[in-house]
Protein backbone atom coordinates (compact mmCIF):
# COMPACT_ATOMS: atom_id res chain seq x y z
CA UNK A 1 0.00 0.00 0.00
CA UNK A 2 1.67 2.97 -1.01
CA UNK A 3 1.42 6.48 1.38
CA UNK A 4 -1.55 7.83 0.17
CA UNK A 5 -3.51 4.88 0.52
CA UNK A 6 -2.22 4.72 4.12
CA UNK A 7 -3.16 8.11 4.79
CA UNK A 8 -6.77 8.26 3.15
CA UNK A 9 -7.03 5.08 5.21
CA UNK A 10 -6.05 6.30 8.04
CA UNK A 11 -8.33 9.38 7.83
CA UNK A 12 -11.61 7.11 7.49
CA UNK A 13 -10.04 4.96 10.68
CA UNK A 14 -10.04 8.20 12.73
CA UNK A 15 -12.27 10.40 11.77
CA UNK A 16 -15.96 7.86 11.57
CA UNK A 17 -19.14 9.21 10.49
CA UNK A 18 -17.69 12.18 8.21
CA UNK A 19 -18.07 11.71 4.86
CA UNK A 20 -17.81 15.05 3.44
CA UNK A 21 -14.50 14.82 4.79
CA UNK A 22 -13.31 11.85 3.42
CA UNK A 23 -14.67 12.54 0.12
CA UNK A 24 -12.42 15.80 0.20
CA UNK A 25 -9.36 14.35 1.26
CA UNK A 26 -9.41 11.24 -1.06
CA UNK A 27 -10.14 14.20 -4.03
CA UNK A 28 -7.08 15.98 -3.04
CA UNK A 29 -4.58 13.29 -1.91
CA UNK A 30 -5.77 10.74 -5.26
CA UNK A 31 -4.82 14.12 -7.09
CA UNK A 32 -1.37 14.41 -5.46
CA UNK A 33 -0.40 11.07 -5.86
CA UNK A 34 2.52 11.78 -8.35
CA UNK A 35 4.05 14.42 -6.21
CA UNK A 36 4.12 12.78 -3.31
CA UNK A 37 5.76 9.19 -4.92
CA UNK A 38 8.47 11.53 -6.42
CA UNK A 39 9.00 12.84 -2.57
CA UNK A 40 7.77 9.61 -0.88
CA UNK A 41 10.57 8.95 1.38
CA UNK A 42 10.98 12.88 2.42
CA UNK A 43 7.58 13.43 3.22
CA UNK A 44 6.88 9.82 5.45
CA UNK A 45 9.84 10.94 7.60
CA UNK A 46 8.79 14.07 7.98
CA UNK A 47 5.22 13.13 7.81
CA UNK A 48 3.84 15.76 6.08
CA UNK A 49 0.36 14.06 5.07
CA UNK A 50 -0.58 12.68 8.32
CA UNK A 51 0.03 16.37 9.44
CA UNK A 52 -1.92 18.06 6.60
CA UNK A 53 -4.87 16.27 7.05
CA UNK A 54 -4.91 16.83 10.87
CA UNK A 55 -6.32 20.18 11.96
CA UNK A 56 -3.93 22.40 14.59
CA UNK A 57 -7.22 22.45 16.58
CA UNK A 58 -11.05 21.65 16.31
CA UNK A 59 -13.04 24.03 18.47
CA UNK A 60 -16.20 23.14 19.22
CA UNK A 61 -18.92 25.00 21.80
CA UNK A 62 -22.19 25.52 22.76
CA UNK A 63 -24.37 29.16 21.60
CA UNK A 64 -27.13 29.57 23.98
CA UNK A 65 -29.69 32.62 23.02
CA UNK A 66 -33.00 34.20 23.75
CA UNK A 67 -35.94 33.62 21.15
CA UNK A 68 -38.52 36.06 20.80
CA UNK A 69 -41.02 34.29 22.81
CA UNK A 70 -38.23 34.43 25.22
CA UNK A 71 -37.43 30.81 25.19
CA UNK A 72 -33.53 29.51 25.40
CA UNK A 73 -32.55 27.91 22.19
CA UNK A 74 -29.19 26.10 21.80
CA UNK A 75 -27.12 25.43 18.78
CA UNK A 76 -23.60 23.49 18.07
CA UNK A 77 -20.78 25.72 16.93
CA UNK A 78 -18.06 25.12 15.49
CA UNK A 79 -14.38 26.79 14.34
CA UNK A 80 -11.84 24.25 12.50
CA UNK A 81 -8.32 25.74 12.39
CA UNK A 82 -6.28 23.74 9.57
CA UNK A 83 -3.35 25.01 8.84
CA UNK A 84 -1.46 28.00 9.11
CA UNK A 85 1.89 27.50 7.58
CA UNK A 86 1.99 30.50 4.71
CA UNK A 87 -0.40 33.01 7.27
CA UNK A 88 -3.15 33.36 9.54
CA UNK A 89 -6.15 31.13 9.16
CA UNK A 90 -9.25 32.08 6.74
CA UNK A 91 -12.47 30.77 5.81
CA UNK A 92 -16.07 31.77 6.13
CA UNK A 93 -18.67 31.16 8.94
CA UNK A 94 -21.50 29.21 7.64
CA UNK A 95 -25.06 29.20 9.33
CA UNK A 96 -26.86 26.20 8.01
CA UNK A 97 -29.17 23.24 9.82
CA UNK A 98 -26.73 20.73 7.69
CA UNK A 99 -23.67 22.13 9.35
CA UNK A 100 -21.78 19.47 11.46
CA UNK A 101 -18.32 18.87 12.24
CA UNK A 102 -17.29 16.56 8.68
CA UNK A 103 -18.91 19.64 6.64
CA UNK A 104 -16.65 22.04 8.58
CA UNK A 105 -13.64 20.17 8.26
CA UNK A 106 -14.32 19.14 4.51
CA UNK A 107 -14.53 22.89 3.84
CA UNK A 108 -11.38 23.86 6.06
CA UNK A 109 -9.37 21.59 4.60
CA UNK A 110 -10.46 22.48 1.07
CA UNK A 111 -9.57 25.86 2.01
CA UNK A 112 -5.67 25.39 2.61
CA UNK A 113 -5.36 24.50 -0.72
CA UNK A 114 -7.53 27.48 -2.19
CA UNK A 115 -6.20 30.15 -0.25
CA UNK A 116 -2.46 29.04 -1.52
CA UNK A 117 -3.70 28.99 -4.94
CA UNK A 118 -4.50 32.68 -4.19
CA UNK A 119 -0.80 33.45 -3.94
CA UNK A 120 -1.55 35.34 -1.15
CA UNK A 121 -0.32 35.13 2.90
CA UNK A 122 -3.74 32.93 4.36
CA UNK A 123 -4.12 30.00 5.68
CA UNK A 124 -6.96 27.24 6.01
CA UNK A 125 -9.65 27.21 7.74
CA UNK A 126 -13.76 27.63 8.37
CA UNK A 127 -16.55 27.66 11.00
CA UNK A 128 -19.73 27.84 11.15
CA UNK A 129 -23.25 26.64 13.15
CA UNK A 130 -26.19 24.50 12.79
CA UNK A 131 -27.89 27.64 13.14
CA UNK A 132 -30.72 28.55 10.23
CA UNK A 133 -31.46 32.56 9.76
CA UNK A 134 -33.63 32.24 7.46
CA UNK A 135 -37.12 33.21 9.56
CA UNK A 136 -35.44 34.49 12.04
CA UNK A 137 -36.14 37.93 13.27
CA UNK A 138 -33.25 40.82 13.49
CA UNK A 139 -33.35 40.80 16.92
CA UNK A 140 -33.36 36.57 17.02
CA UNK A 141 -30.04 37.00 15.01
CA UNK A 142 -28.12 39.58 16.82
CA UNK A 143 -28.85 37.26 19.70
CA UNK A 144 -27.26 34.19 18.51
CA UNK A 145 -24.12 35.84 16.86
CA UNK A 146 -23.71 37.92 19.73
CA UNK A 147 -23.44 34.30 21.94
CA UNK A 148 -21.58 32.61 18.81
CA UNK A 149 -18.76 35.47 18.88
CA UNK A 150 -18.70 35.29 22.58
CA UNK A 151 -17.07 31.97 22.61
CA UNK A 152 -15.30 32.53 18.87
CA UNK A 153 -13.60 35.97 20.30
CA UNK A 154 -10.96 33.74 21.71
CA UNK A 155 -9.31 31.97 19.40
CA UNK A 156 -9.81 34.41 16.54
CA UNK A 157 -7.79 37.88 15.52
CA UNK A 158 -6.48 40.02 12.43
CA UNK A 159 -2.77 37.95 12.18
CA UNK A 160 -4.24 34.95 14.02
CA UNK A 161 -7.74 33.66 12.75
CA UNK A 162 -10.01 36.01 9.97
CA UNK A 163 -13.23 34.67 9.50
CA UNK A 164 -15.57 35.70 6.74
CA UNK A 165 -19.32 35.25 5.30
CA UNK A 166 -20.46 31.82 3.99
CA UNK A 167 -24.30 30.45 3.51
CA UNK A 168 -26.35 32.13 5.92
CA UNK A 169 -23.54 34.53 6.81
CA UNK A 170 -24.20 38.09 5.02
CA UNK A 171 -23.40 41.61 5.66
CA UNK A 172 -25.92 41.96 8.53
CA UNK A 173 -24.28 38.92 10.46
CA UNK A 174 -20.64 39.62 9.72
CA UNK A 175 -22.03 43.15 11.17
CA UNK A 176 -23.70 41.48 14.45
CA UNK A 177 -20.10 39.12 14.97
CA UNK A 178 -17.58 42.21 14.54
CA UNK A 179 -19.70 44.26 16.70
CA UNK A 180 -19.87 42.14 19.63
CA UNK A 181 -15.62 40.96 18.93
CA UNK A 182 -15.24 44.91 19.33
CA UNK A 183 -17.13 45.26 22.13
CA UNK A 184 -15.35 42.47 24.12
CA UNK A 185 -11.66 42.86 23.18
CA UNK A 186 -12.07 46.64 22.78
CA UNK A 187 -10.54 46.36 20.03
CA UNK A 188 -11.01 47.90 16.03
CA UNK A 189 -8.48 45.34 14.07
CA UNK A 190 -9.71 43.63 10.97
CA UNK A 191 -10.82 40.60 12.17
CA UNK A 192 -13.59 39.64 9.95
CA UNK A 193 -13.74 40.47 6.20
CA UNK A 194 -17.23 41.06 4.21
CA UNK A 195 -17.85 43.65 6.26
CA UNK A 196 -19.97 46.94 5.18
CA UNK A 197 -17.95 49.67 3.97
CA UNK A 198 -18.66 52.31 6.27
CA UNK A 199 -16.26 49.84 8.73
CA UNK A 200 -13.32 48.48 6.86
CA UNK A 201 -15.48 46.46 4.25
CA UNK A 202 -13.69 46.02 0.38
CA UNK A 203 -15.33 47.56 -2.66
CA UNK A 204 -15.83 44.22 -4.82
CA UNK A 205 -16.19 41.59 -2.29
CA UNK A 206 -20.12 41.41 -2.52
CA UNK A 207 -19.24 40.37 -6.18
CA UNK A 208 -15.93 38.65 -6.07
CA UNK A 209 -16.78 35.06 -5.68
CA UNK A 210 -18.93 35.51 -8.87
CA UNK A 211 -17.28 37.59 -11.18
CA UNK A 212 -13.79 35.46 -10.13
CA UNK A 213 -15.47 32.24 -11.70
CA UNK A 214 -16.33 33.58 -14.79
CA UNK A 215 -12.63 35.66 -15.39
CA UNK A 216 -11.13 31.91 -14.59
CA UNK A 217 -13.61 30.65 -16.58
CA UNK A 218 -12.70 32.94 -19.64
CA UNK A 219 -9.00 32.64 -19.21
CA UNK A 220 -9.45 28.57 -19.62
CA UNK A 221 -12.02 28.68 -22.25
CA UNK A 222 -9.53 31.47 -23.92
CA UNK A 223 -6.28 29.02 -23.55
CA UNK A 224 -7.88 26.04 -25.14
CA UNK A 225 -9.28 27.79 -28.16
CA UNK A 226 -12.83 29.01 -27.02
CA UNK A 227 -14.38 31.94 -25.93
CA UNK A 228 -17.70 32.66 -23.67
CA UNK A 229 -19.10 35.54 -25.38
CA UNK A 230 -22.07 34.22 -27.54
CA UNK A 231 -22.13 30.87 -25.17
CA UNK A 232 -25.32 29.84 -23.25
CA UNK A 233 -24.60 29.34 -19.81
CA UNK A 234 -26.73 27.13 -16.80
CA UNK A 235 -26.21 28.23 -13.42
CA UNK A 236 -27.41 26.46 -10.24
CA UNK A 237 -28.02 28.46 -6.73
CA UNK A 238 -29.82 31.92 -6.30
CA UNK A 239 -27.29 33.54 -3.36
CA UNK A 240 -24.47 36.00 -4.09
CA UNK A 241 -22.27 33.68 -6.17
CA UNK A 242 -24.83 32.51 -8.76
CA UNK A 243 -25.65 35.70 -8.92
CA UNK A 244 -22.67 38.02 -9.81
CA UNK A 245 -21.80 35.13 -11.77
CA UNK A 246 -24.52 35.46 -14.28
CA UNK A 247 -23.84 39.33 -13.92
CA UNK A 248 -20.54 38.95 -15.13
CA UNK A 249 -21.41 36.27 -17.80
CA UNK A 250 -23.96 38.64 -18.97
CA UNK A 251 -21.48 41.14 -19.18
CA UNK A 252 -18.87 39.36 -21.18
CA UNK A 253 -21.77 38.22 -23.80
CA UNK A 254 -23.10 34.82 -22.90
CA UNK A 255 -26.48 33.96 -22.07
CA UNK A 256 -27.63 32.50 -18.47
CA UNK A 257 -30.55 30.70 -18.77
CA UNK A 258 -31.16 29.20 -15.01
CA UNK A 259 -30.88 29.85 -11.55
CA UNK A 260 -32.01 27.76 -8.77
CA UNK A 261 -32.43 27.58 -5.00
CA UNK A 262 -33.30 24.81 -2.74
CA UNK A 263 -36.94 24.58 -3.49
CA UNK A 264 -36.52 24.16 -7.60
CA UNK A 265 -35.35 26.36 -10.34
CA UNK A 266 -35.88 28.53 -13.02
CA UNK A 267 -35.26 27.96 -16.85
CA UNK A 268 -35.54 31.41 -19.24
CA UNK A 269 -35.00 30.61 -22.69
CA UNK A 270 -34.92 34.52 -23.60
CA UNK A 271 -31.96 34.99 -20.66
CA UNK A 272 -32.22 35.54 -17.00
CA UNK A 273 -33.27 39.28 -16.10
CA UNK A 274 -30.75 40.18 -13.36
CA UNK A 275 -32.67 43.17 -11.97
CA UNK A 276 -36.12 40.89 -11.30
CA UNK A 277 -33.22 37.86 -9.63
CA UNK A 278 -31.91 40.46 -7.37
CA UNK A 279 -35.45 41.99 -6.11
CA UNK A 280 -36.46 38.34 -5.32
CA UNK A 281 -33.22 37.23 -3.64
CA UNK A 282 -31.65 40.32 -2.23
CA UNK A 283 -34.59 42.63 -1.52
CA UNK A 284 -37.53 40.10 -0.80
CA UNK A 285 -35.64 37.45 -0.09
CA UNK A 286 -38.22 35.25 -1.56
CA UNK A 287 -38.36 31.97 -2.93
CA UNK A 288 -37.60 31.51 -6.45
CA UNK A 289 -41.16 30.56 -7.34
CA UNK A 290 -41.82 35.00 -7.67
CA UNK A 291 -39.56 34.85 -10.53
CA UNK A 292 -42.33 34.02 -13.10
CA UNK A 293 -44.61 37.00 -12.11
CA UNK A 294 -41.58 39.36 -13.67
CA UNK A 295 -40.49 37.03 -16.74
CA UNK A 296 -44.04 35.07 -17.54
CA UNK A 297 -42.93 33.55 -20.30
CA UNK A 298 -39.82 31.61 -18.00
CA UNK A 299 -40.40 28.17 -16.49
CA UNK A 300 -40.24 27.11 -12.76
CA UNK A 301 -39.81 23.18 -11.77
CA UNK A 302 -39.72 22.18 -8.81
CA UNK A 303 -36.93 19.69 -7.49
CA UNK A 304 -33.85 19.39 -9.40
CA UNK A 305 -33.09 19.45 -12.90
CA UNK A 306 -30.70 22.79 -13.78
CA UNK A 307 -28.29 20.36 -15.84
CA UNK A 308 -31.11 18.70 -18.20
CA UNK A 309 -31.01 22.02 -19.72
CA UNK A 310 -28.90 22.26 -23.09
CA UNK A 311 -25.92 24.64 -22.12
CA UNK A 312 -22.30 25.59 -23.52
CA UNK A 313 -20.63 25.71 -20.15
CA UNK A 314 -22.05 24.90 -16.51
CA UNK A 315 -21.78 26.78 -13.10
CA UNK A 316 -23.22 25.12 -10.33
CA UNK A 317 -22.76 27.62 -7.35
CA UNK A 318 -25.61 26.32 -5.08
CA UNK A 319 -23.89 23.46 -2.11
CA UNK A 320 -21.85 20.65 -1.66
CA UNK A 321 -22.43 17.41 -4.30
CA UNK A 322 -25.60 19.02 -6.28
CA UNK A 323 -24.15 17.33 -9.35
CA UNK A 324 -24.43 13.64 -9.91
CA UNK A 325 -23.10 11.24 -12.82
CA UNK A 326 -26.29 11.15 -14.17
CA UNK A 327 -26.46 15.11 -15.10
CA UNK A 328 -22.55 14.83 -15.68
CA UNK A 329 -23.69 12.41 -18.38
CA UNK A 330 -26.36 14.79 -19.47
CA UNK A 331 -24.60 17.73 -19.63
CA UNK A 332 -21.75 15.66 -21.99
CA UNK A 333 -25.12 14.82 -24.26
CA UNK A 334 -26.42 18.12 -24.63
CA UNK A 335 -22.90 19.11 -25.46
CA UNK A 336 -21.30 21.32 -22.96
CA UNK A 337 -17.73 22.19 -23.21
CA UNK A 338 -16.82 23.51 -19.70
CA UNK A 339 -17.89 22.88 -16.30
CA UNK A 340 -16.20 25.16 -13.24
CA UNK A 341 -17.28 25.31 -9.77
CA UNK A 342 -18.74 28.14 -8.10
CA UNK A 343 -19.61 26.27 -5.18
CA UNK A 344 -17.17 24.11 -2.48
CA UNK A 345 -16.76 20.83 -3.64
CA UNK A 346 -20.36 20.60 -5.83
CA UNK A 347 -19.62 17.76 -8.69
CA UNK A 348 -19.21 14.26 -7.08
CA UNK A 349 -15.71 12.32 -7.81
CA UNK A 350 -17.76 10.01 -10.07
CA UNK A 351 -19.40 12.99 -11.80
CA UNK A 352 -16.09 14.83 -12.44
CA UNK A 353 -14.10 11.94 -13.34
CA UNK A 354 -16.90 11.33 -16.17
CA UNK A 355 -16.80 15.18 -17.56
CA UNK A 356 -13.00 14.94 -17.75
CA UNK A 357 -13.18 11.82 -19.85
CA UNK A 358 -15.62 13.18 -22.00
CA UNK A 359 -12.99 15.73 -22.97
CA UNK A 360 -14.92 18.31 -20.80
CA UNK A 361 -12.95 21.58 -19.72
CA UNK A 362 -13.21 21.09 -15.59
CA UNK A 363 -12.10 23.76 -12.98
CA UNK A 364 -12.58 22.77 -9.61
CA UNK A 365 -13.83 25.13 -7.41
CA UNK A 366 -10.99 25.61 -4.83
CA UNK A 367 -9.26 27.06 -7.96
CA UNK A 368 -12.82 28.36 -9.76
CA UNK A 369 -14.43 29.69 -6.76
CA UNK A 370 -10.93 31.18 -4.88
CA UNK A 371 -12.01 35.10 -5.91
CA UNK A 372 -14.23 35.54 -2.69
CA UNK A 373 -11.16 34.43 -0.15
CA UNK A 374 -8.66 36.71 -2.84
CA UNK A 375 -10.63 39.68 -2.74
CA UNK A 376 -11.27 39.18 1.47
CA UNK A 377 -7.56 38.87 1.31
CA UNK A 378 -7.24 42.03 -0.47
CA UNK A 379 -9.62 43.59 2.43
CA UNK A 380 -7.39 42.59 4.96
CA UNK A 381 -4.63 44.33 3.08
CA UNK A 382 -6.58 47.45 2.84
CA UNK A 383 -7.20 47.20 6.64
CA UNK A 384 -3.55 46.78 7.75
CA UNK A 385 -2.57 50.04 5.16
CA UNK A 386 -6.10 51.88 6.81
CA UNK A 387 -6.89 52.77 3.09
CA UNK A 388 -9.38 52.04 0.78
CA UNK A 389 -8.85 50.92 -2.57
CA UNK A 390 -11.66 51.86 -5.48
CA UNK A 391 -14.09 49.06 -6.99
CA UNK A 392 -12.06 49.45 -10.24
CA UNK A 393 -8.58 48.67 -8.47
CA UNK A 394 -9.76 45.91 -6.28
CA UNK A 395 -11.28 44.20 -9.64
CA UNK A 396 -8.07 44.59 -11.94
CA UNK A 397 -6.15 42.97 -8.94
CA UNK A 398 -9.21 40.00 -8.55
CA UNK A 399 -9.01 39.57 -11.89
CA UNK A 400 -5.15 39.51 -12.36
CA UNK A 401 -5.04 36.40 -9.58
CA UNK A 402 -7.93 34.10 -11.17
CA UNK A 403 -5.73 35.05 -14.28
CA UNK A 404 -2.63 33.56 -12.23
CA UNK A 405 -4.65 30.83 -10.57
CA UNK A 406 -5.59 29.30 -13.72
CA UNK A 407 -1.91 29.17 -15.38
CA UNK A 408 0.03 27.99 -12.06
CA UNK A 409 -2.74 24.94 -11.98
CA UNK A 410 -2.21 24.46 -16.07
CA UNK A 411 1.60 24.51 -15.12
CA UNK A 412 1.64 21.85 -12.47
CA UNK A 413 -0.92 19.44 -14.75
CA UNK A 414 1.65 19.76 -17.22
CA UNK A 415 4.71 19.26 -15.12
CA UNK A 416 3.74 16.20 -13.53
CA UNK A 417 2.26 14.77 -17.17
CA UNK A 418 -1.10 15.35 -16.67
CA UNK A 419 -2.40 18.59 -19.53
CA UNK A 420 -5.25 19.68 -19.15
CA UNK A 421 -6.68 17.65 -15.53
CA UNK A 422 -6.97 21.12 -13.68
CA UNK A 423 -8.06 18.92 -10.56
CA UNK A 424 -4.57 17.53 -10.56
CA UNK A 425 -2.89 20.87 -11.34
CA UNK A 426 -4.69 22.62 -8.76
CA UNK A 427 -4.23 20.70 -5.70
CA UNK A 428 -0.63 19.98 -6.87
CA UNK A 429 -0.29 23.91 -7.09
CA UNK A 430 -2.12 24.75 -3.85
CA UNK A 431 -0.13 21.69 -1.84
CA UNK A 432 3.24 22.49 -2.96
CA UNK A 433 3.74 25.98 -1.16
CA UNK A 434 2.14 24.77 1.72
CA UNK A 435 3.97 21.64 2.01
CA UNK A 436 7.18 23.82 1.13
CA UNK A 437 6.44 26.00 4.32
CA UNK A 438 5.40 23.00 6.80
CA UNK A 439 8.86 21.52 5.92
CA UNK A 440 10.95 24.51 6.61
CA UNK A 441 9.39 25.20 9.61
CA UNK A 442 10.01 22.35 12.02
CA UNK A 443 7.73 19.84 13.06
CA UNK A 444 4.29 21.30 14.58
Amino acid sequence: MGYVDEVIDLVVKKNPAEPEFHQAVKEVLESLRAVVEANEEKYRREALLERLVEPDRQIKFRVPWVDDQGKVQVNTGYRVQFNNAIGPYKGGIRLHPSVNLSIIKFLGFEQIFKNSLTGLPIGGGKGGSDFDPKGKSDREILAFCASFITELYKYIGADVDVPAGDIGTGAREIGYMYGQFKKITGSYEGVFTGKGLTYGGSLARTEATGYGLLYLTQEMLKYNGEEIKGKTVAISGGGNVAIYAAEKAQQLGAKVVTVSDSNGWVYDPEGIDLASLKEIKEVNRARLTEYKKYRPNSEYHEGRGVWTVKCDIALPCATQNELFIEDAKALVANGCIAVAEGANMPTTLEATQYLQEHGVLFAPGKAANAGGVSTSALEMTQNSERLSWTFEEVDAKLQQIMVNIFHNMENAADRYHAKGNYVIGANIAGFEKVANAMMVQGIW
